[in-house]
């Protein structure tokens, strides 16, 4: 048999696909929401060059295809080969049977998968070693599934790519992204929306017929398995011709840049898109979403922000008093909602601690997080500006050198730390927060005898609290006042923590436990810190990161945004409650304006205790982005769409008012113009200015 034969299943797979994306390409080309005319050139350019960018992002794609094929063969079920590998397989399957594997470490399904993988592997390598006689067989079946696997995979590619572009007239970008995310509510959408059974029954009878034809191309190659040599030769091609795909897409796509738009989307392959989108994790503003004339916009946000003038969002803060620089120690709670405290209606009391700090603080009672995933309440802790399209500054490529709390502080004197008690390149944040001016200790700088607990996550909040005690005494010895960012990790699936240390057992793996237990923490860190002598120069600054769900009846349930935030500081702070609006991001501005601090500002957070703050709060998802003001919320979407729900009070008995936080949410039934400019000004005006970087220090 020729060599050229061995390689079948590959290049009857690449011909399968471009053939299925030339095709796509000719019927996006004429579809009606194509409504543009194209110049011959740009035909050669759309045809030619996303023929040569399809055919070098399957040689990637097929990656697993490549893996698959090489480890075919009949030596490894020879004894006592066969033998050992069987009980590797086995031996790994009890591993995550037995709930204790680094999977369950993670949580949620992670562990239900590879327990599925590993028993079909296993069952599957047993199947192949103890029933020679049928091997061949079994094998041709298994080498059948795989090609009809990638042709599903080709096809149902080929059909999203076709929907996305009847929704948004483009390839795959950022809300592609983000209905991974949110998968449920997506799935659901796709099944009101489209005749799915149909659908799904013409792609597999479909992929059904491909794959037979593929198969009588390419079942050569297991009918007469490679030998090692030849493999050799495979993997070399494969290797070389996957390094040529790796400069070859990328330059390709520098070649998508004609003055028609829909010519450079037709041009550009989908999969690279999405890639492109995942990597970069921003979501075009200007392409998707109602805008306002620029001046306008700018103009309308300086009716809401005092201070703002021009095309600009710097302005003065000025004290009438003298500063203080006292040391704040900031600490994020991970997924910490408003109803897990007892003066929100729990009554399980699992924040104990927390209950008794909020009656000796500023409390701010109607108080929101700008999203649902950590890098949101850290960016909008951090820069204090809006949740913009796409994913949070924090995991974007420019998130470098920006205005942040950090950078007031340091103009004051201060020393800047971000202290994480899990590994901080998770979520990028060391790569963010080492880039805005702070100093990074985490679970990497801890000693092992520093160390009682860990998880996957990270070492458990007493011990951070430990460190954190231990690095604030030495930044107190310097002299120079400290700003420390804490953000805790206990409070994380799968909720272990040391035992005999509250009343929920740590391996019972409960979200009351992950709460309780950072309550325990946070106690033993205040009763630590009350001991130091820079305890009575120092404001705390508590506040959630986020929620501990998002799911809900409408795009925003304002009841999942909800967080508990205060700040405390005996002698300085007198307990209070604030009631107003307030979002995630006026936060540390707030702060500066109790130091009374002079400073120039960029912020979009204002200081909520002056006299002109307008109450409102700002709330997103990775695409919905919407302002609760005037007990409305206005949505913002894709496609240039825009919601209004009137929010209706749903008291719950033995809540005070003040800690209320259910909401009916109807869509308003005549539109508030001026709340929907108002929302627009916000998000258009900080995309803007981070895609123009105008948001440097």
């Amino acid at each position: 048999m020729s060599f050229y034969k061995k390689l079948s299943p590959f290049y009857n797979l690449i011909f399968f696909y471009v053939t299925v994306s030339f095709i796509l390409r000719i019927i996006l080309l004429f579809h009606p929401i194509t409504d543009t005319l194209f110049i011959w050139t740009d035909a050669l350019k759309i045809f030619i060059f996303g023929f040569v960018s399809d055919i070098f992002v399957f040689i990637l794609a097929s990656g697993f295809l490549w893996l698959y094929l090489i480890f075919i063969s009949n030596g490894k079920y020879l004894k006592p080969y066969g033998y050992i590998v069987f009980g590797l397989f086995i031996t790994l399957f009890l591993y995550i049977a037995s709930g204790k594997s680094i999977l369950n470490e993670y949580g949620g399904a992670l562990p239900k998968i590879g327990l599925i993988f590993v028993g079909i592997k296993t069952f599957l390598f047993g199947l192949l070693l103890f029933a020679p006689k049928h091997r061949d067989k079994i094998r041709y079946w298994l080498f059948a599934f795989v090609m009809f696997l990638f042709v599903v995979l080709i096809l149902q590619n080929a059909i999203s790519e076709y929907f996305f572009w009847n929704e948004f007239g483009v390839k795959y970008n950022f809300i592609a992204v983000n209905y991974l995310v949110y998968t449920n509510e997506v799935i659901g959408n796709i099944m009101e929306s489209y005749p799915v059974i149909p659908l799904f029954s013409g792609l597999f009878i479909i992929a059904g017929i491909v794959t037979y034809f593929i198969l009588k191309g390419s079942r050569s190659y297991i009918e007469s398995i490679p030998t090692f040599v030849e493999k050799i030769k495979i993997s070399g091609i494969y290797f070389v011709l996957f390094g040529l795909s790796l400069l070859a897409i990328p330059f390709l796509a520098t070649k998508e840049n004609s003055q028609n738009i829909f010519s450079n989307e037709l041009q550009s392959n989908g999969i690279y898109k999405f890639y492109l989108a995942f990597m970069n994790s921003e979501l075009d503003y200007f392409k998707f979403y109602k805008t306002l004339p620029e001046k306008e916009v700018y103009a309308l946000l300086g009716q809401q922000i005092p201070g703002l003038t021009g095309e600009s969002t710097l302005r003065e803060i000025k004290s009438t008093a003298a500063e203080n620089h006292k040391n704040v120690v900031l600490i994020t709670i991970e997924s910490y909602s408003a109803d897990f405290m007892k003066t929100y209606g729990n009554d399980k009391n699992i924040t104990p601690f927390l209950d008794s700090l909020a009656t000796q603080s500023l409390l701010f009672t109607n108080f929101y997080a700008s999203g649902n995933r950590t890098v949101r309440g850290l960016e909008a802790v951090t820069l204090c500006i809006p949740p913009t399209a796409g994913e949070s500054v924090v995991k974007r490529q420019d998130n470098k050198d920006k205005f942040s709390t950090a950078s007031v502080f340091k103009a004051k004197g201060y020393s800047a730390k971000y202290l994480y008690g899990g590994d901080a390149f998770f979520d990028n944040m060391e790569d963010f927060f080492s880039g805005n001016g702070y100093d990074i200790v985490d679970k990497k700088t801890l000693l092992p005898q520093e160390i009682t607990f860990s998880n996957v996550w990270g070492v458990c909040d007493e011990d951070m609290a430990n460190k954190a005690i231990r690095v604030m005494n030495e930044e107190a010895r310097t002299g120079k006042p400290f700003f420390n960012h804490w953000m805790t990790v206990s409070n994380h699936r799968p909720f272990t923590y040391p035992n005999n240390k509250i009343d929920i057992p740590g391996d019972v793996k409960s979200r009351e436990g992950g709460v309780k237990y950072t309550d325990y923490a946070l106690n033993k860190f205040f009763t630590m810190a009350k001991k130091q002598p820079w305890f009575t120069n120092t404001v705390f600054v508590i506040v959630s990161d986020h929620c501990a769900s998002s799911a809900g009846k409408t795009e925003l349930p304002v009841d999942k945004y909800r967080i508990p935030a205060m700040i405390y500081s005996p002698g300085f702070i007198q307990p209070q409650r604030y009631t107003n609006l307030m979002s995630q991001i006026d936060l540390m501005p707030t702060l500066f304006g109790l130091l009374n601090f002079n400073y120039q500002s960029k912020f979009f957070g204002q200081d909520v205790l002056k006299s002109d703050y307008r109450p409102r709060a700002l709330i997103g998802t990775y695409q919905d982005l919407g302002m609760i003001k005037d007990n409305v919320l206005t949505i913002i979407s894709p496609k240039q769409e825009v919601k209004q729900f009137e929010l209706t009070l749903l008291p719950k008995a033995g809540v005070e008012p003040d800690f209320q936080i259910y909401y009916d949410q109807k869509p308003l039934k005549k539109e508030r113009t001026d709340l929907v400019h108002e929302t627009i000004s916000y998000y258009q005006v900080a995309s803007d200015i981070l895609k123009k970087k105008k948001y440097q220090k």
